[in-house]
């Protein structure tokens, strides 16, 4: 059993804008409700993509922090197209998370979420795939009670580890399987990339 196989949550996120404030909260509000928690301490400092997505396979949920800088991180959307594709085969439960940005403007790269996929679409590698879709998750509106938020993020954790748990108690009993329990996560559609890259 490796360090990383207990663990239960990856933390997406804007290492530059929200290390020292909300994601430092977050932190600290998870060791005091005992929620497992990896955060990927190396982001942008050259280290291989590769070892970290071997640690992202192991875990069972994934929160996508989206904030106003985070697509200016081309490191925090190749995170985000892995986390999709393993939502997608159902191997990871994942929440996104809005912080002081819109859920429309993560969908439709409107706003300042927009201008800064935009510019990060100009250089990219066309790697990051997918239509912005989707809207559940959490929500911190630019004027919200940050306290507030962060019980409300621990909460919905808590539950999806609930869920998680009672899943994996069924599944050895040899009951029916619940309804895998599905948060919708926005990503980035190649095609428009493309446009803006040719």
């Amino acid at each position: 059993m490796t360090l990383f196989s207990s663990t239960q949550v990856f933390l997406n996120y804007r290492g530059e804008q929200l290390r020292y404030s909300f994601v430092s909260h977050l932190i600290d509000a998870f060791e005091r409700n005992e929620v497992n928690f990896f955060v990927d301490k190396h982001e942008q400092r050259g280290k291989d993509l590769k070892n970290l997505f071997v640690r992202i396979q192991e875990l069972r949920i994934a929160l996508a922090i989206f904030s106003t800088r985070y697509t200016e991180s081309s490191w925090c959307m190749d995170e985000l197209v892995k986390i999709k594709k393993l939502a997608d085969k159902r191997k990871l439960h994942v929440i996104p998370i809005f912080y002081k940005v819109k859920a429309e403007d993560v969908r439709k790269q409107t706003g300042e979420f927009g201008d800064n996929f935009w510019t990060l679409a100009k250089v990219s590698s066309g790697d990051q795939d997918q239509e912005m879709e989707g809207s559940l998750g959490v929500y911190l509106p630019k004027d919200g009670s940050e306290a507030g938020f962060v019980k409300d993020v621990v909460k919905t954790v808590q539950s999806v580890v609930a869920a998680i748990g009672l899943e994996n108690k069924e599944n050895q009993f040899g009951k029916r399987k619940r309804k895998y329990c599905k948060c919708e996560l926005p990503d980035l559609k190649r095609s428009r990339i493309k446009k803006v890259v040719t």
